[in-house]
């Protein structure tokens, strides 16, 4: 071995870090890294399936590693220290770096091994398991897994690069450059129980719907934002009765007469637009939208990524023949057509 090479061996061998690789886990650093990004050991157990208990022992021992404090309990919350905010920045990199290699050795492997992973916000919940399981059948090799929450949590776990793809019922605006693919047809409807009296009429104003009450999402969904947008336009407001953050909750209020609602068509893909919810035929409804495969600008997509990119573009006919199998009414608004990408 030359001088020169002497040296360059003795540079990586004193870069490595010999204390954290003998006293630290990766499982450590994930622990650590879920902590610090939902602001609480309660529920980044819940999002790893361990017990808080696990969480805190994990947290202590790399507490023990590092030598300093990581995190601080300001009344409830708790807070990272100095010293936690830097190892924080280290380990989204140690992550990114070692999430390159997963989808590079995959690659390697072409598509008969390797991992997707898919966030979606909670209305797509009733479309995202049926996709990845038709996806499945054609790539059993492929490891699938799918976060399921609210938009504001997506657009975070988009910005921290934890998903290959997206899928959102409207894209981001003005938060950061995402390449967007429509993909399907998302329509919103006003839903009703059987025994309320608007069921069967034509044409209701929405003058009529503003007598009614309303059980509404949370306040930053992007349903309840279009819904208010659609009173607004003609210088009305909702009578809302409740709030709720579940679609389920939701259609349960409306099947006991709690107040109407507007959800996405595809919220009946279980029971059909027959069974205890009915569909009113409102003015201005359905609000046509699509759902969005969506991810940062510049992301580099593994074949796992691009298989199913490819995949879902294929989807839109079927989707819509099972929206008018649900409400015959759908089709005069469903006209599939290939719609091209776009950048945000």
């Amino acid at each position: 071995m030359t001088t020169s090479s002497q040296d360059e061996s003795y540079k990586s061998m004193s870069a490595r870090p010999d204390h954290l690789i003998r006293h630290a886990t990766f499982r450590q650093l994930q622990i650590f890294e879920t902590i610090f990004r939902l602001g609480s050991f309660t529920r980044a157990a819940e999002e790893l399936f361990l017990t808080q208990p696990t969480v805190s022992m994990q947290v202590k021992k790399l507490t023990d590693a590092i030598g300093l404090p990581l995190f601080e309990h300001v009344g409830r919350n708790v807070e990272p220290t100095d010293a936690g905010r830097e190892l924080y920045q280290a380990c989204r990199q140690v992550f990114e770096i070692l999430a390159n290699v997963e989808m590079k050795m995959a690659d390697l492997q072409g598509l008969k091994r390797g991992r997707l992973r898919i966030g979606a916000i909670t209305t797509a919940k009733y479309l995202a398991p049926e996709m990845l399981g038709q996806f499945s059948k054609e790539y059993p090799g492929i490891e699938l897994a799918l976060k399921v929450t609210n938009r504001e949590r997506i657009i975070e776990r988009m910005q921290a690069n934890e998903d290959d793809l997206y899928i959102m019922g409207q894209a981001p605006k003005g938060e950061f450059d995402v390449i967007t693919y429509p993909f399907a047809p998302n329509p919103l409807v006003v839903m009703a129980s059987r025994e309320h009296p608007l069921v069967g009429k034509k044409k209701i104003s929405m003058e009529r719907l503003s007598e009614e009450y309303f059980i509404m999402r949370e306040p930053g969904s992007g349903i309840r934002d279009v819904t208010l947008k659609k009173f607004h336009e003609q210088g009305l407001r909702p009578k809302v009765r409740m709030e709720l953050g579940s679609n389920e909750a939701i259609k349960h209020s409306v099947v006991g007469g709690l107040g109407l609602a507007v959800l996405s068509l595809h919220a009946l893909t279980l029971e059909g637009a027959e069974g205890p919810v009915a569909l009113l035929d409102v003015d201005g409804f359905p609000i046509m939208r699509h759902w969005y495969i969506v991810y940062p600008k510049g992301k580099e997509l593994s074949l796992a990524a691009q298989a199913f990119l490819d995949f879902v573009k294929d989807l839109e006919p079927k989707i819509c023949r099972r929206m008018q199998t649900n409400w015959p009414a759908m089709k005069k608004y469903l006209q599939p057509k290939k719609v091209e990408s776009y950048n945000s």
